[in-house]
């Protein structure tokens, strides 16, 4: 048993890191990916992702700046 955990929650708290580091948390060294999306081979339908919420998101931008230009 660990000094200031209660039995079992250092476990827990470990199990809780090592998910949230694989599964959740973008890691700069591989391309903004976390390492599960690396180990499962999931760049390429991610960076598809991406890209069409790029283009979605230029899109209501520029919508945004034409109505603000039209209401000058």
């Amino acid at each position: 048993m660990s000094p200031g955990f209660p039995t079992g929650q250092l476990e827990v708290s470990m199990e809780e890191f090592v998910n949230y580091y694989n599964n959740e948390r973008y890691h700069e060294s591989l391309q903004n990916f976390t390492p599960a999306e690396v180990c499962f081979g999931r760049q390429e339908s991610i960076i598809k992702q991406r890209e069409k919420l790029k283009i979605k998101t230029m899109n209501k931008r520029r919508q945004y700046h034409n109505f603000q230009m039209l209401n000058v």
